[in-house]
């Protein structure tokens, strides 16, 4: 029963509509901020966390998580519950990321 479980579980999250989580570039977070925040929420390497800092910088956007749309809520409330760079002095609070479904 155990496996049979397992594996409607798996069938549904298949099924479930995928949504990006979009993070949005703004003047008022530093490298070193974005890095940081990507490494801890979403638990990416360095060298990945450093290069989406770069794509949302040069291109204003960068999709950071792919997943089922409660999951996606969770982490897009993670980003926004984040905080302030404190090392911007006009900083307001945290970055900005939004939700759109995968086509």
């Amino acid at each position: 029963m155990g496996i049979e479980l397992e594996k409607d579980t798996e069938t549904k999250n298949r099924l479930a509509p995928m949504y990006n989580l979009v993070l949005l570039n703004d003047e008022y977070h530093t490298y070193q901020y974005v890095v940081g925040m990507l490494i801890e929420i979403f638990k990416f390497e360095l060298e990945k966390a450093i290069s989406h800092t770069i794509e949302v910088d040069s291109s204003g956007r960068s999709i950071v998580y792919t997943g089922p749309l409660e999951h996606s809520e969770m982490k897009q409330e993670q980003v926004h519950n984040y905080g302030a760079d404190s090392s911007v002095s006009n900083c307001q609070g945290s970055m900005t990321a939004e939700l759109e479904p995968v086509e």
